[in-house]
């Protein structure tokens, strides 16, 4: 592959502006009490993700020859709507491969764009080979949604939007799958402003970009498992491997419950949706993954297309993680009054009782006991503590807690 150049980067900007919103940076934020949050909305793309850049720049720079045959792209969703819309922008027919697990939304909407749609079993890589085998069959051009020096210069125009919109910046926090874009916004900033410190952030379920960098090679992970289906890629591209060693300061990980929290914390302090691949930069910094205290920090919010009936999933396990719900169970003698003595613990300590349910059909007790679920609204997870402490100082015992 040949190398970038930063020129590419500014003649991608100026071939964008037809297409891409410039978005302006938001900050700054209450999302973190030991640094200054400032967020890059790249959900507030046409599409809902920075995707639709690279996508966009790379099947402007195609031939005549290699329009004509057709586009063909992989993706987890958000690339596929980048593709479609540029395809038929430029009145190009596209096919897309997509993981049969993708959002429904994010189908639908590459649909919409005027794509046809070829759903593959499986995660992002098995989408990628039925790709490649369609490409070999149908003589389509293949457009490689991060392991592309042009889409990769289409995405680093975001690290010059960031430089140029915040220019006493120390650090930017970037989500990783493939790692396209952090490539090109590193690529850009490190170019432009080797000062500035780039952080990358990845899944647990998906760390494949962190574990190339400990192992010193790249690898195909197993399996991925994560909320974060943006990023849930298997193995690297063999180019932004190399741009993640050249130019990114340090890549870390982040749980599902993390990525829940933060997709929570972003839609009520800032009403602002993301996916969890978009959460994931905010997750990091929430959760002092980061050695960024006292600076200023811009993490881009790379995608929202988040399906709307998984999202009320999330918002729950975010509310457990932040210690806004919590769930306890507590082995109780099976007398009159003893429920209504619990109740009035929690009461007199602000919890807010939203289910009571007994179950007196078990082993686990004494004859004359039963066990109590409960599930509250709860402040935050010292809340949790001060309620447990209460419950345990008026002779209660608790022996389950999923509230934390």
């Amino acid at each position: 592959m040949q190398e970038l150049d930063i020129s590419e980067v500014f003649r991608a900007r100026e071939v964008l502006k037809e297409v891409a919103n410039e978005t302006r940076i938001i900050g700054p934020t209450k999302l973190a009490d030991y640094c200054q949050v400032y967020l890059k909305p790249e959900n507030m793309q046409l599409t809902g993700s920075f995707k639709l850049r690279g996508a966009y720049y790379k099947i402007s720079q195609l031939s005549e020859e290699e329009k004509s045959r057709g586009v063909i792209a992989c993706s987890a969703g958000n690339h596929a709507q980048g593709v479609a819309l540029g395809a038929t922008h430029n009145g190009i027919k596209s096919v897309i491969c997509l993981p049969a697990g993708a959002p429904l939304s994010k189908i639908e909407a590459t649909k919409g764009y005027g794509a046809e749609v070829c759903l593959v079993p499986g995660v992002y890589d098995d989408a990628y080979r039925r790709a490649i085998e369609l490409r070999d069959e149908k003589g389509y051009t293949f457009v490689h949604p991060f392991d592309d020096p042009l889409v990769i210069a289409g995405q680093g125009t975001i690290g010059v939007e960031i430089i140029e919109q915040m220019k006493d910046v120390d650090a930017v926090v970037v989500p990783i799958g493939g790692g396209g874009l952090i490539s090109g916004v590193a690529f850009a900033i490190k170019t432009l402003r080797p000062d500035i410190k780039i952080y990358g952030v990845q899944a647990e379920g998906a760390p494949s970009m962190k574990k190339a960098l400990e192992c010193g090679e790249r690898g195909c992970l197993e399996k991925v498992s994560t909320i974060a289906d943006g990023i849930s890629v298997k193995e690297p591209g063999s180019l932004t491997f190399e741009m993640v060693k050249q130019y990114v300061d340090e890549v870390v990980t982040v749980s599902d419950n993390e990525i829940a929290a933060a997709i929570l914390a972003l839609l009520e302090k800032q009403k602002m949706v993301a996916e969890g691949a978009g959460a994931v930069s905010v997750a990091a910094v929430m959760f002092h993954k980061l050695p960024v205290d006292g600076k200023k920090v811009c993490c881009i919010v790379s995608g929202g297309n988040i399906d709307v009936n998984f999202l009320n999933r999330v918002i729950t396990r975010g509310l457990a993680k932040s210690g806004r719900l919590a769930s306890i169970v507590l082995d109780l003698p099976d007398t009159p009054g003893a429920l209504s003595g619990v109740v009035n613990v929690i009461a007199e300590l602000g919890g807010n009782i939203l289910s009571v349910t007994h179950e007196r059909t078990t082993t686990s007790t004494q004859v004359n006991g039963c066990l109590l679920h409960i599930e509250m609204e709860t402040r935050n997870n010292d809340h949790i503590k001060a309620i447990k402490k209460g419950l345990i100082d008026r002779g209660y015992h608790i022996i389950d807690d999923c509230g934390q």
